[in-house]
C-alpha cells in the first residue's frame, strides 16, 4: 500500500471517528525484555537490591554517546562481571551474555530499555542491526565490558 493511500485510510477513519491502532515502536523491544532481563531487572526495569541494578536512568544517558552506546550493546553481547555501582549501591553480579540473539532484536531491546524505561532524550538516535553488528564483531569478555564502563561513567561524569 502506497504512503498516500495509508494517509488517506487514516484520515477518512479519523474522520468516521473510528479507532486508529497505533503501534508501539518499541513492541518487539519490550517482549524481549520480558523475555531476557525482566527475571532479573524486573519489569518495571527497577532492578533487583540483591541481585541487579536498575536501568531506569542511566541506559538513558549512555544512548547520547557514542562509547556510552557502545557499552550498552557490549553488555547485552558479552554480559557484565564484577562490582558495579548504580546510584550509590553495589551490585557484584555476573549478567550472561546474549550473543545468541540476533543483531535486531539487540537493537530492539536496547531500545526499548533506552527509550522506554530510562527516557533518553527524544533527540537521540535509536540503535540499529548494524550498530549491533558492528559491536558484535569485536569480541569482549565481561571483565572487559565492566572495563569499558568504567571509562563511559567517568567520561559522562557519573
Amino acid at each position: 500500500m502506497s504512503v498516500w493511500v495509508a494517509r488517506y485510510s487514516v484520515a477518512v477513519a479519523i474522520l468516521l471517528g473510528a479507532a486508529v491502532a497505533v503501534a508501539d515502536p518499541h513492541e518487539a523491544g519490550k517482549t524481549s525484555f520480558e523475555s531476557n532481563c525482566a527475571v532479573c531487572h524486573q519489569a518495571s526495569g527497577a532492578g533487583n537490591p540483591a541481585l541487579a541494578p536498575p536501568l531506569l536512568t542511566y541506559p538513558g544517558r549512555y544512548v547520547t554517546t557514542p562509547e556510552g552506546r557502545k557499552q550498552l550493546a557490549m553488555t547485552l553481547l558479552y554480559g557484565l562481571y564484577g562490582d558495579v555501582v548504580v546510584e550509590d549501591k553495589h551490585y557484584n553480579f555476573k549478567m550472561p551474555s546474549f550473543s545468541q540473539l540476533d543483531d535486531d532484536v539487540i537493537a530492539e531491546t536496547l531500545n526499548y530499555v533506552a527509550f522506554e524505561l530510562a527516557h533518553a532524550p527524544a533527540s537521540a538516535a535509536h540503535f540499529t542491526p548494524a550498530e549491533v553488528a558492528a559491536v558484535r564483531a569485536k569480541p569482549s569478555s565481561g571483565a572487559e565490558v565492566r572495563a569499558h564502563r568504567a571509562d563511559v561513567l567517568q567520561t559522562l561524569g557519573l
